[in-house]
């Protein structure tokens, strides 16, 4: 099956990788069997999606691994042609942890490389098996960490080859200015995946990531799904929101089209997370169309500082991200 080129529209990192404009997103809650995984990475590198985004919180590389490695199996892609992301774990900062963990996830997705591994959150939690670690007070066990000191183990791993590219996660401005100015450093992160959607567009964040060739790549873009215990349920609904709406009729397009839509012609990467097929096939045509200027300035307009994902249960951890403006 050959792919429209345009499909495979790719952005260079600073380190001389290209990374694909639209990624897919794998996170689900708990509730979703981890087969569907397999299912749904399968189902989305079938209908063109070239860049898989997931980590070792979703618990489900083993599936997501096993997707990749059944489409290049089948001849439908190359391993050069998936670019796959892993995320280090926030019980994994110490620098002695780093290699390890990301060793643990080849493992799991049974890969030689990862194309980029970075640091799912700058808060760093008491080393262990569990995701979050609790005392007997059901109270979460911080770890204190200088993410310097990871930084580096990731640069070692980037020199190993176990990853081409090494980035962030949910860090601000203050966190990101910490490592570019480390004295050493050898490597710049290529990205800052963040929450970013119309109602949190993260322009200033977005300013000063581009001013320093730094990619900023977009989860949450459709506003997000109701989990509980992760998101205020007191939130609009960024899908039903008029403006998108109406921009979304004009084009006749979805009004999650013209959400991702905003995102690429912002210069901003973006994941699509759906475990719908219909709706997965669909992400796809982002690339079919174009917002005009007048639109993009509408969208713009919606930002409201809507955090949907604010960690709110870490937030008296000393390296808390989302205090600070951006």
């Amino acid at each position: 099956m050959t792919m429209d080129p345009k499909y495979h529209k790719k952005v260079k990192l600073n380190d001389g990788h290209f990374i694909p404009v639209l990624g897919f997103g794998t996170f689900a809650p708990p509730e979703v069997p981890k087969s569907e995984a397999l299912e749904v990475t399968r189902f989305a590198i079938e209908v063109g999606f070239r860049h898989i985004d997931s980590a070792h919180a979703y618990r489900n590389e083993e599936q997501v691994g096993q997707a990749i490695r059944s489409k290049i199996a089948d001849g439908t892609v190359k391993r050069e042609d998936i670019f796959y992301t892993s995320k280090l774990w926030s019980t994994c900062l110490q620098p002695e942890l780093v290699r390890p963990a990301l060793e643990k996830s080849l493992k799991n997705l049974q890969l030689d490389y990862v194309d980029l591994y970075i640091i799912h959150f700058p808060l760093a939690l008491k080393p262990g098996e569990e995701l979050f670690p609790k005392d007997e007070n059901g109270k979460i066990i911080y770890d204190s960490v200088d993410f310097c000191r990871t930084w580096e183990a990731l640069e070692k791993c980037k020199d190993a080859g176990l990853t081409k590219s090494i980035g962030v996660s949910n860090f601000n401005h203050k966190q990101l200015e910490k490592i570019l100015n480390k004295p050493g450093l050898k490597y710049k992160p290529v990205c800052n995946q963040v929450e970013c959607h119309p109602y949190l567009n993260q322009n200033k964040l977005l300013e000063f990531c581009k001013s320093h060739d730094i990619v900023l790549v977009a989860y949450g873009a459709l506003g997000s799904q109701r989990l509980k215990n992760w998101v205020n349920p007191n939130y609009p609904i960024l899908l039903e929101d008029p403006v998108l709406c109406a921009i979304a009729k004009k084009h006749k397009q979805t009004p999650a089209l013209v959400a991702l839509r905003y995102q690429i012609q912002r210069g901003v990467v973006v994941l699509a997370k759906s475990y719908n097929r219909k709706r997965i096939k669909e992400n796809m045509q982002v690339l079919d169309f174009e917002l005009t200027p007048e639109d993009m300035k509408a969208i713009d307009g919606l930002n409201s500082n809507i955090r949907y994902y604010d960690l709110v249960f870490l937030a008296d951890h000393p390296d808390y991200p989302f205090s600070e403006e951006y």
